[in-house]
């Protein structure tokens, strides 16, 4: 299954609908992440909050593939996005294990294929350095096989990359 989470605009809903299987809009629409881990232990890849992030952590665990559309801050994920992210935490359990000669939190729902994440915006070179950096390390933890960051310039060669 192929999972889109975005922060566009209402102009690019049927571009997405019609690129994936699922589509996670990072409107903002929601509160962040209150940090109670409840989605590890008492509600498992559940959050509490009834909002529309409430079933995130089944959405993003169940992707094979996950493509981020998100604008460049300072070589970071949009703060909507990130509040996104950060609310899929119980993709994960709170036990550890060791992937790649590293610790790492026991994923619930097994591997994934691709880790995608696509910047619009400008981007300096020591940004995208940091960006892939960071997408990289995203894709290990969260248990994705491959991680692949793409910076266009403009959104309108955004249909290309999808």
């Amino acid at each position: 299954m192929k999972v889109i989470l975005h922060d566009l605009d209402h102009p690019y809903d049927s571009l997405m609908e019609a690129k994936g299987d699922r589509v996670i809009a990072a409107d903002g629409k929601y509160a962040p992440c209150q940090g109670c881990f409840g989605c590890w232990t008492k509600h498992p890849a559940e959050c509490f909050m009834k909002d529309s992030l409430k079933q995130v952590c089944r959405v993003i665990g169940q992707a094979d593939e996950l493509v981020i559309v998100t604008r460049n801050l300072y070589g970071g994920y949009s703060p909507a996005v990130k509040n996104a992210l950060d609310r899929s935490i119980g993709t994960s359990t709170p036990l550890s294990t060791y992937r790649g000669r590293q610790m790492h939190h026991t994923l619930r729902y097994g591997k994934h294929r691709l880790w995608k994440v696509i910047v619009y915006g400008e981007a300096t070179e020591a940004e995208q350095a940091t960006f892939r950096l960071m997408a990289e390390r995203n894709a290990i933890n969260d248990g994705f096989e491959q991680a692949d960051v793409r910076f266009i310039g403009d959104l309108a060669e955004l249909e290309g990359v999808l």
